[in-house]
């Protein structure tokens, strides 16, 4: 029997939100919309100059992990954090969250905690403006087979690809969750993620058993504009694919099975955690065995939630939601 139903490994990054206005990120040089990673000095200049800050731990994988432990799966987080005040803060609120955090802050560690600056503009877009900090070190060490040989689902982070130590760690994770039985999968994280490691996602597209993505990282993989033909060659490729494509269906296929999920646009209060939600919702069906459809019905379902209020983690019951939706 697994210790977790699902275990994750990505960036342990501090989200600090902010409202925003388009003259603001113009005056700062802030690209509305994306995410830009940063250096040290221009996150302590972007830091001073929020308003009204917010806040809570983040980074991808760990914001789906809250949305799992809000649907009352066990889990746990293999991130990297340092002793400081934001790594004990990041530590603390993964716990609290009910998701097991055992890597403990690193003592001593030469690089602060991660910590993402993002603006929020009135129409709901989110500017990010990330330091990734120690979270990028972290590496085959942190891997622990008593987490990762334990779990039924291994959700990996695309961007732990942009060092070999997380690549390392990323591999180690993979092979210990299947030797211990579990299922893995990827989240390609964004388009420029893809178009950095376009080789070794192409491999992991085989190797793993799920794979999720939106619309330009499916298209960014298979270097064509026609995503159709992505979709085409990424279902004969891997075992189970996931394409949400922003406010239009969500296309989910396995095998020969594919199903296209409708999705309701709503006007977003904050758009930030969209695609991290979703994943919550399909794991949580792929978890508990549900139909490809009512899996994908799940994730817009968790996506819908989050994007009606800021941050990037629900604050509604995600069960009563379904159960409401006639998915439980």
């Amino acid at each position: 029997m697994s210790k977790y139903q699902v275990v994750g490994i990505g960036n342990a990054i501090v989200d600090v939100i902010s409202q925003s206005d388009d003259s603001f990120l113009d005056l700062m040089g802030i690209k509305k919309g994306i995410m830009q990673l940063i250096e040290k000095e221009r996150g302590e200049l972007l830091y001073g100059a929020m308003t009204n800050r917010v806040q809570a731990p983040g980074g991808s994988v760990a914001n789906t992990l809250a949305g799992l432990g809000n649907l009352g799966l066990s889990t746990a987080f293999i991130g990297r954090v340092n002793n400081d005040a934001l790594g004990q803060f990041y530590a603390q609120e993964m716990v609290a969250g009910g998701t097991d955090f055992p890597n403990a802050p690193i003592e001593g560690g030469e690089l602060p905690t991660s910590r993402s600056m993002i603006f929020v503009s009135p129409d709901g877009e989110r500017s990010m403006n990330t330091y990734l900090g120690i979270s990028s070190e972290v590496s085959a060490d942190d891997v622990s087979e008593n987490v990762a040989g334990q779990a039924m689902i291994l959700f990996l982070e695309g961007y732990l690809y942009d060092k070999p130590k997380g690549k390392a760690a990323f591999e180690r994770a993979a092979e210990l969750c299947h030797a211990g039985g579990g299922k893995a999968g990827i989240s390609l994280s964004d388009p420029f993620c893809v178009d950095r490691h376009r080789a070794d996602f192409r491999r992991l597209v085989g190797e793993l058993d799920y794979v999720i993505g939106n619309e330009h990282e499916w298209k960014s993989l298979y270097e064509t504009e026609d995503l159709e033909a992505a979709l085409s060659q990424a279902t004969n490729d891997s075992g189970l694919i996931v394409c949400t494509r922003s406010g239009k269906e969500v296309v989910l296929a396995k095998g020969g099975e594919r199903v296209t999920v409708p999705v309701t646009e709503i006007v977003p209060v904050d758009a930030t955690g969209a695609g991290d939600q979703f994943a919550a919702g399909f794991l949580y069906g792929y978890a508990t065995g549900q139909s490809l459809e009512t899996c994908g019905r799940m994730g817009c379902v968790a996506a819908a939630e989050v994007i009606s209020h800021y941050g990037a983690r629900p604050e509604t019951d995600l069960k009563a939601l379904f159960v409401k939706e006639g998915l439980l």
